[in-house]
């Protein structure tokens, strides 16, 4: 096996993540491959933030300083390329990418993130991480005191408006057709002025991806600054049949506090292993993540 193709870890994903694991590991001294398909689940996203000394920032920019500042720890390599199968080969792992190359690496760790799946209504794709938003502590801020809507119905509904509803005081439910609030949630919401509106939406009206307001399908038009809303996630591989790793009832993969997933030498990080997306989150993991995979190395070796 050549020495070119052979690595102490392959990460596969190089965003915060990712590239969090793959500095831990550079400074290991360990010989590290970072794979990038360079399709960031954030990368419509303006501005990041509630990241310590970073708030604010674009992903591009994070992600810019994140690869300059691993430039010296010429162990680690970083390669745009799209896995698309891993599969354990003796003592190590072996993945092959859409280009045609095959590498092996005595870890995994994989921070992927995870694959949105927008529902197929006009105007949504193009203002998901602009305008239609997933997470308050991301984004409410910016748009406190403004029009703002939850998409949700049921318990989640309720829970993701109850949660909105502080950072502004006109705040609206659409419940995208007969609402499914008990009559408790339903008093609830309207004893803090939140108006439920079951009408299904037609579309998404829009600005480069900044929303102006929701088309109903009676005509009517609801002026909004943002929309926040959950969405249906995908893993990118399936890590399940490929690799045999178990997952979460919600989908994710099910690891440890170190980041080990339930099948020896594989790790995981970020999105792909919580709901808390938040960039200080993937941060942290990554790093945690690279420095437990790299104490495996040592047992191993030692």
């Amino acid at each position: 096996m050549s020495s070119d193709t052979l690595f102490d870890a392959l990460i596969v994903g190089g965003s915060v993540a990712g590239l969090s694991a793959a500095l831990m590991l550079g400074r290991s001294r360990r010989r590290v491959l970072v794979l990038d398909a360079g399709r960031p689940a954030n990368r419509q996203t303006p501005h990041s933030h509630s990241f310590f000394t970073r708030d604010g920032a674009t992903p591009q920019q994070l992600l810019a300083i994140a690869r300059e500042q691993l430039l010296p720890y010429t162990t680690v390599q970083l390669r745009t390329a799209t896995v698309t199968h891993i599969t354990p080969d003796g003592p190590y792992f072996s993945l092959s990418t859409e280009d045609g190359q095959t590498f092996q690496g005595r870890k995994l760790l994989l921070a992927t993130g995870i694959r949105d799946e927008m529902p197929a209504l006009p105007g949504f794709a193009d203002c998901w991480g602009i305008s239609v938003l997933h997470c308050p502590y991301c984004h409410g801020y910016e748009v406190h005191n403004q029009p703002l809507g939850v998409l949700g119905n049921g318990d989640m509904g309720f829970h993701f408006a109850r949660m909105i509803q502080h950072w502004s005081a006109d705040l609206r439910v659409f419940t995208n057709g007969p609402s499914t609030f008990t009559v408790e949630q339903a008093q609830q919401l309207q004893a803090h002025a939140v108006r439920i509106i079951e009408t299904p939406l037609a579309a998404l009206e829009h600005e480069a991806g900044q929303l102006r307001y929701l088309r109903l399908t009676t005509g009517e038009q609801v002026p909004l600054t943002a929309l926040f809303a959950h969405v249906p996630f995908s893993l990118p591989l399936d890590f399940n049949a490929q690799l045999g790793c178990e997952l979460t009832e919600n989908g994710h993969l099910r690891t440890n506090e170190m980041g080990a997933t339930t099948v020896p030498g594989v790790f995981a990080a970020g999105d792909l292993t919580t709901p808390m997306r938040q960039i200080s989150v993937a941060s942290a993991q990554g790093g945690m993540t690279g420095g437990a995979l790299d104490r495996e190395l040592i047992a191993a070796d030692f």
